[in-house]
Formats: C-alpha cells, sequence, structure tokens
C-alpha cells in the first residue's frame, strides 16, 4: 500500500540569511566581491535556478549590494538573535507564496544547484531536511515546510535560538553524507566562509573553476 503524501510541496521557495555579525571576517560577508559578483548576489542567482521566489533577510540598517527585482527583502526585528530570528522572519514574508523554504547562509559560494534539489526533494516526507556529515547538522544547508513557522516562532519567543531545536521539535529527515556525495562529491554545498583565510583560499580556487557556474 502506497503512502500517501501527507506533505504535498508544490511550491518551494529559498531564503537566503545575510544579517549574521560577521564578526571573524571583520567586513559584511554580503558584500565580499567573488568574481564579478558578491557574495550574496552569487549565492541569490544560484537559489533562483532552483526556487522562487527567493527571500534575503537583513539586520535592519544593513546595506546590500543590488539584487533582481524579484527577490523579496526581510529585516530582523531584533538584532542579535541569531538565523533562527532570519528564518523566521523569511517564512513569514514566504507564507501564502511557498510551501516550503530552502534556506542558505550567504556565504557559500560553492553552493551546488544539484544539491538544492536533492534537499527539497525529500520535502514529501518530512518538515525539515538537514543534511548530516560526521554527525553534524547543517540546519542553514537545509529546507524547511512553512508548517514549521509556528514551532520557529514559539522557538523565538523562548529564547531557544538554535535552529537545530526545530530538528527536535518536528518531523525530520536527516541526509547522510552517501546521499549527499551522489551529487556533491566534495561536499562544496556546506562550505562557509567565515575567515579572511578561508575567503582568500576559496577565491584562489575559484580561479581554477567556471566562476559562473
Amino acid at each position: 500500500m502506497t503512502q500517501r503524501n501527507i506533505f504535498p510541496r508544490n511550491r518551494v521557495g529559498g531564503i537566503v540569511l545575510c544579517g549574521g555579525r560577521s564578526s571573524r571576517m571583520g567586513k559584511s560577508k554580503a558584500l565580499l566581491p567573488f568574481g564579478t559578483e558578491t557574495l550574496l548576489q552569487r549565492v541569490v542567482r544560484i537559489l533562483k535556478q532552483v526556487v522562487e521566489p527567493v527571500v534575503v533577510v537583513a539586520a535592519p540598517a544593513q546595506h546590500l549590494p543590488d539584487l533582481p527585482a524579484d527577490v523579496l527583502l526581510a529585516r530582523d526585528r531584533h538584532e542579535g538573535l541569531g538565523p533562527l530570528s532570519g528564518l523566521v522572519g523569511g517564512l513569514e514574508v514566504l507564507a501564502g507564496k511557498a510551501d516550503a523554504a530552502f534556506v542558505s547562509s550567504c556565504d557559500v559560494p560553492f553552493l551546488q544547484p544539484a544539491f538544492i534539489r536533492l534537499v527539497v526533494s525529500h520535502l514529501a516526507q518530512a518538515s525539515v531536511v538537514v543534511p548530516e556529515v560526521e554527525e553534524r547538522l547543517h540546519p542553514l544547508a537545509a529546507a524547511y515546510g512553512l508548517e514549521c513557522l509556528p514551532t520557529a516562532q514559539h522557538l523565538l519567543a523562548q529564547g531557544r535560538l538554535r535552529p537545530i531545536f526545530l530538528c527536535e521539535a518536528l518531523p525530520t529527515r536527516r541526509l547522510s553524507a552517501q546521499e549527499i556525495a551522489e551529487v556533491d562529491p566534495h561536499f562544496l554545498s556546506l562550505r562557509n566562509l567565515n575567515t579572511p583565510d578561508e575567503y582568500e583560499a576559496a577565491l584562489r580556487e575559484a580561479q581554477q573553476m567556471d566562476l559562473h557556474s
């Protein structure tokens, strides 16, 4: 007997979180050049190849690079509450426009469209789809159904600010390293840039790749 699909996902949007303090980088990651784009512009462009609409969540007074006219913008209501606050803001904007969202940070220049497709393809099975590699969850390279919003809002109000708490509270599909390696063998989609050294290393590696792929 075929199990009924209880989590239909006809419309999947995207959320890019860029309102963090970037304390280890020392400057706004969203504005860092990467080829002919900034990091934020690059991640938005890659996401738009797979999902629509895309929401960028930024800090209240944060300066952003030029973005496509159809990209939606949300501003964090409260600074310093971390990515869960940004996730709530993005899901609120997508309410009525999408059934789920792929969520990304803005500092993953090697994000792969095939990886995004893999993650969202499992949304029929759970409210949250999150990669797990070497016993570490990656909640900012994950997908969330819109039904996560009330729980996320509740966690935020309680001061339980780690997105991982959503995985504990809601039906969650954990993607294994083996599954991810089938579409992203080097786990490039999970490689974020936190320090100037990591940024410079990524720029050097990108010179050996097609920056616009």
